[in-house]
C-alpha cells in the first residue's frame, strides 16, 4: 500500500511538474508574440517613415517642377500685360476721338422701319 501511495504520490508530481512546465511555456508564448507584436510595429514605423520619406522627395520634385511653371507662367502674363498696355497707350487718343466724333457729331436720321402714318 505504501508503494501505492508513493507511486500515486510520484504521479502527481509529475502531474504538477508537467503542469508547471506547460503554465511556463504558455507564458512564454504569450511574451514571445508580445514581443513579435512590438517588432513588427517598430518595423512597419520604419517601413512608413521610409515610404513618407520618398512620397516627400517626390513631392518637393514635383512641386519645383510646379513653381518653376508657375514662374514662367507668371512671366509670360507680365509680358502679355506689358504688351496690352503700350497697345492701350497707342490706341487709345485714335479711340476716344471716333467715341467722341460718333456721340458729338448727331446727324437726325429716321430709322429704316418708320412708317408715316396720315
Amino acid at each position: 500500500m505504501a508503494s501505492q501511495s508513493q507511486g500515486i504520490h510520484q504521479l502527481l508530481q509529475a502531474e504538477k511538474r508537467a503542469k508547471d512546465k506547460l503554465e511556463e511555456a504558455k507564458k512564454r508564448k504569450a511574451k514571445r508574440i508580445r514581443q513579435a507584436k512590438e517588432e513588427a510595429m517598430v518595423e512597419a514605423d520604419q517601413y512608413r517613415m521610409q515610404r513618407d520619406k520618398e512620397f516627400r522627395v517626390k513631392e518637393s520634385k514635383a512641386m519645383g517642377s510646379q513653381s518653376n511653371l508657375a514662374e514662367e507662367m507668371e512671366a509670360q502674363a507680365q509680358e502679355r500685360i506689358t504688351e496690352l498696355t503700350g497697345s492701350y497707350r497707342r490706341c487709345m487718343e485714335s479711340v476716344l476721338a471716333r467715341v467722341l466724333s460718333m456721340v458729338c457729331d448727331v446727324k437726325p436720321q429716321l430709322h429704316l422701319n418708320y412708317r408715316a402714318t396720315d
